[in-house]
């Protein structure tokens, strides 16, 4: 019933509804059941965060699609996070050993990106990433490359002016409150140059264009930036085709939890350092 109540040294389970199993026995699909199952136990790990009787949260994957038939419109968790820790400004990173990533937008039609690119959403992003590279990955001076929307940052205009007009003025807003962030930069060539160490980090402005090479050099943590909290997630989906049938790859959530760990050693330090 309560983390305090575990034995050291073994693995404790915590039962977020006391029927759970019986919820869950007649549902083999993403319904509004193991939607409210999955809610339960996700609302259940933040309030034991928020309580101080864990330091750091990792959530598997979760059908969308069964949140919202259970009433969580939410478009993922990270939204559905945020709501609960009553933050209102946060973005979504992947972290792995080569490159670290947030996003200026997530889950949303490519299609509406140019418009969702403004200004202050990429200096909030790039301010919430400056912070979350200081205080959980223990990074003191951290440098920031900033993707631009379009092919050649829209070649001063001739492949959009989004570039120009949308991104390099959040930039110069993030630079003026104190992050070290540079861009816009053609996306083709940033995550080169961040791999091989001129950037502790990569803002991205959509989805694919931050996960797609992040998902490429190998492992990679789903991180929320910004929380009260420490909150990591395996970097894939549901994998409903799979289940039950013994061949998940558990690689994806020990690498969530370990990167959990470090990032809320990471964060102890940094309150100890502060009270100093």
């Amino acid at each position: 019933e309560d983390p305090e109540a575990a034995s050291a040294g073994g693995v404790a389970l915590l039962q977020p509804v006391p029927d759970l199993e019986t919820m869950l026995d007649r549902e083999k699909v993403p319904s509004a059941v193991t939607g409210r199952a999955a809610a339960l136990a996700i609302e259940k790990a933040v309030a034991l965060a928020l309580a101080g009787k864990a330091e750091a949260i990792v959530t598997a994957p979760v059908s969308k699609d069964a949140l919202q038939k259970a009433g969580y419109v939410y478009p993922g968790q990270t939204e559905f996070l945020a709501a609960l820790t009553g933050t209102t400004r946060f973005c979504m990173g992947f972290d792995s050993e080569k490159l670290r990533v947030a996003l200026v937008t997530t889950h949303m039609a490519l299609r509406e990106v140019p418009d969702a690119v403004s200004p202050a959403r990429v200096e909030e992003t790039i301010l919430v990433f400056d912070q979350a590279l200081r205080h959980d990955f223990g990074i003191a001076k951290p440098r920031i490359g900033v993707c631009a929307l379009n092919p050649h940052a829209g070649e001063g205009g001739l492949f959009g002016r989004e570039d120009d007009e949308n991104v390099a003025p959040g930039v110069a807003r993030a630079r003026a409150a104190g992050a070290d962030a540079n861009g816009p930069y053609s996306a083709d060539t940033l995550f080169r140059r961040a791999v091989a160490g001129e950037f502790d980090g990569v803002v991205a402005l959509y989805h694919d264009q931050g996960l797609g090479p992040v998902k490429a050099l190998g492992l990679s943590v789903n991180v929320t930036l910004g929380l009260p909290i420490v909150r990591t997630s395996p970097d894939h989906g549901t994998a409903l085709d799979i289940a039950g049938r013994g061949i998940a790859d558990e690689r994806p959530m020990r690498q969530a939890i370990l990167t959990a760990a470090r990032m809320a050693m990471a964060r102890r330090r940094s309150k100890a350092e502060a009270g100093r």
